[in-house]
Parts: structure tokens; C-alpha cells; sequence
């Protein structure tokens, strides 16, 4: 098999004011285009070819940083724009809520974990919000393309929301006000996907 980019869920413009149409454009057709052409090529003629993305991930030639780059930016892409879709977004709420509340003490207590993680990434790299399990909550980041499905990168657990904070994500709007990009990606989270995606965790 081959890796399919996956059909944007929405418009470029779908998701302003917090994020502009040039930037989804740009990181849509340009960065996760090119990482899912690069792994495609990278894993060409390789027993990873045949393998889903998951499986990829958990079997992963860590020194192998063609396959290791362009599995992680083409994953970690599908899922953040999955979680962003702003067609009916929901709220928190159910298990999801529960766990998060058991996790972090409180919604506000989880947005401010899951901003500082990602604030706090030196350099380029996601924050992440984790499934173990046994149903527990973890939260965080991981450096330039990995992600908690690869071996020995962190939490570890199956991740069900991520945040892009390479630059690329959002300097053409917010420069290097990093912060302010965290706050806008929280308000376009679709609670509703992610809670689904909780769930068929458990």
C-alpha cells in the first residue's frame, strides 16, 4: 500500500480568524503533502510499505531518519487537522471529561498542562494529549516530527489531540507570539472527535 494524503476536512479559510487560509494552505499542500511523498519513497520497496501508519510508528527503525521524520510529520498531520474540524465542534463532556478531570483536577487545570507543554517545546515539535491503557490521561511533547507511538520518545499511550508548533504552523499570522497560537488552536479543538476517539480507546 501506499500512504494517501487525506482530503482536508475543510476550506483554507475554514478556520479564521485564529488561523489564516495562506497558513492552512501552505502547511496543507506543502509540509504534509511533501511528508506523505517523502514516506512513501522512504519506505518503497521496505517491509514498511505494507504496514498501516500505527503499525509503522511501533515498529519503527529509529536510526532511520528518512522513515522516522516522514511517518511522524505525515501521522502527526492527520491528526491535527482531524481535531481542529470546526463542524460541530460539541464540548467536553462524558468519559472524556471524567478522565480529563481525574487527570488534571479540572478542564482548566488540562488547558493550562496542555498550553505549557506546548509553550515550553524548545524549538519545533507537537504537545500531545495521550491515551494509556488503562484509560489515564498524560500530556506531553515531543522535539521536531516524533510522537508517543514511537519507541522511547515519552508518555508514550495513543495520542488523541496534537498541536503543531513548528513555526510553520503559525508565523505568517502570529510571528513569534507562539502563546497566542496555543490559544487560538484550543478554541478550535472539535471535543466531539476527540472524545470519539477517547472512546474507542477504553
Amino acid at each position: 500500500m501506499s500512504f494517501k494524503l487525506p482530503e482536508l476536512p475543510y476550506a483554507y479559510d475554514a478556520l479564521e480568524p485564529m488561523i489564516d487560509a495562506k497558513t492552512v494552505e501552505i502547511h496543507y499542500t506543502k509540509h504534509h503533502a511533501g511528508y506523505t511523498n517523502n514516506l512513501n519513497n522512504a519506505t518503497e520497496n521496505t517491509q514498511y510499505a505494507d504496514m498501516s501508519i500505527e503499525e509503522l510508528l511501533k515498529n519503527l527503525p529509529m536510526d532511520n531518519a528518512a522513515i522516522r521524520n516522514n511517518a511522524g510529520g505525515y501521522y502527526n498531520h492527520n491528526l491535527y487537522w482531524e481535531v481542529m474540524n470546526p463542524e460541530n465542534k460539541g464540548r467536553l463532556s462524558g468519559k472524556l471529561l471524567d478522565a480529563i478531570n481525574e487527570a488534571f483536577g479540572s478542564n482548566e487545570g488540562f488547558e493550562e498542562a496542555f498550553a505549557k507543554a506546548a509553550a515550553t517545546r524548545f524549538g519545533s515539535g507537537w504537545a500531545w494529549l495521550c491515551v494509556h491503557s488503562d484509560g489515564k490521561l498524560d500530556i506531553c511533547s515531543s522535539a521536531n516530527q516524533d510522537n508517543p507511538l514511537m519507541p522511547g520518545i515519552g508518555c508514550g499511550g495513543v495520542p488523541i489531540l496534537g498541536i503543531d508548533v513548528w513555526e510553520h504552523a503559525y508565523y505568517l499570522n502570529y510571528q513569534n507570539r507562539r502563546p497566542d497560537y496555543i490559544k487560538a488552536f484550543m478554541s478550535l479543538i472539535n471535543w466531539n472527535i476527540v472524545e470519539k476517539k477517547y472512546e474507542s480507546l477504553l
